[in-house]
């Protein structure tokens, strides 16, 4: 009897536990995200980095809301044009498009969730910033912009 209870325990505690440790282990790498507008002022951000192919590919696909101080940073490892879409993509982003050096280069504000219509960088861009439709232009986030964070300052060093 005390044996079949340790195993019913043991089993239970292995059922709530189990999801808790993979939840754990996919939690994504965050980091503050500051951008600093030439007119003056700044906004910050906590993003969410996709640097690996895979964590580029899902991105923010199936999610339904996301805080409007979060987004997600998006390090293609080398500077070149970028094509995205909305596929998957309930949330509706402004996406600002960078240079290696975090100057943002162009802006698609207001994306419609769930398109597949192509969204083009117009320029060679390293990274891409998402962030909720409408915050670009309530914030004055500006092409000529410039965008900090550890991930953009690791990015610029020899």
């Amino acid at each position: 009897m005390i044996l079949r209870r340790t195993i019913l325990k043991s089993a239970v505690l292995a059922l709530f536990l189990s999801p808790a440790l993979t939840l754990a282990a996919e939690l994504p790498n965050r980091e503050t995200l500051t951008i600093t507008k030439a007119t003056g002022g700044s906004a910050t951000f906590t993003v969410e980095v996709a640097a690996t192919e895979d964590d580029r590919r899902v991105g923010l696909m199936d999610r339904k809301s996301m805080a409007e101080d979060r987004g997600m940073l998006f390090d293609f490892g080398e500077t070149r044009p970028v094509y995205m879409w909305m596929r998957n993509t309930y949330i509706p982003l402004d996406m600002l498009f960078l240079d290696e050096s975090g100057v943002i280069r162009h802006i698609r504000a207001e994306t419609t969730p769930l398109s597949e219509d192509i969204i083009d960088s117009h320029a060679p861009v390293r990274f891409v910033v998402e962030i909720n439709a409408g915050l670009a232009a309530k914030l004055g986030i500006a092409v000529g912009d410039r965008a900090e964070s550890p991930t953009i300052a690791k990015a610029l060093q020899p």
